[in-house]
C-alpha cells in the first residue's frame, strides 16, 4: 500500500509492519502539494521529511513507526484486532473530552496547514503542466522509467 501525501495520520495510526508508505509525487513530476509538505515535517522533522518528499522513497510500516510517521506497526494478522481495540477504547471514553483534546492538539497543525497549503497546492498545479510530469505519465503508460529533463 502506498499512501498519498494527502493522507494524514489520525490521533492513532497503525499499519502492517510490511506496509509500504510514501509520497510518490516527485516520481511522477509533481509537487507534494496536497498535505505531505504540511504533515510529514510536523511528524518526523523537516530534514527527514525533505529526504522522503524529495525522493519519493517508500518506508515500511515498521520504519514509519520507528521514525514517528505513524504510531505503531504490527504483524498484519494482528492489525484489525489492535485497531478495533483502540476504536472501542475511544468509543467508550469521555467523548467530549477526547474530541476537544484532539481539536486542541490539532490547532497548531491547522495554522501550519493554512500557511503551507496555498503555496504547495499552487506549485503542485504548476508541476502538473510540466514536461517532466507529461514524461512521467507517458513512461507509466509505456511501462518504463521516466527520463526527466527539468522542464
Amino acid at each position: 500500500m502506498v499512501l498519498p501525501s494527502g493522507w494524514a495520520p489520525r490521533s492513532r495510526c497503525y499499519a502492517a509492519e510490511d506496509a509500504k508508505i510514501g509520497d510518490p509525487h516527485v516520481k511522477v513530476g509533481l509537487v507534494a502539494g496536497d498535505g505531505g509538505a504540511v504533515i510529514w515535517p510536523q511528524l518526523i522533522g523537516y530534514a527527514r521529511a525533505k529526504e522522503f518528499l524529495l525522493t519519493g522513497d517508500l518506508l515500511t510500516g515498521a520504519e514509519a513507526a520507528r521514525i514517528g510517521l505513524i504510531n505503531r506497526a504490527l504483524p498484519a494478522a494482528q492489525l484489525d484486532a489492535v485497531v478495533d481495540e483502540m476504536a472501542q477504547r475511544l468509543a467508550n471514553g469521555a467523548s467530549r473530552a477526547i474530541q476537544w483534546t484532539k481539536l486542541s492538539v490539532n490547532t497548531a497543525l491547522r495554522q501550519v496547514a493554512q500557511q503551507v497549503m496555498d503555496t504547495s497546492l499552487e506549485y503542485e498545479a504548476r508541476s502538473n503542466l510540466t514536461k517532466d510530469h507529461q514524461e512521467a505519465v507517458k513512461a507509466f503508460r509505456e511501462k518504463r522509467a521516466p527520463r526527466f529533463t527539468g522542464e
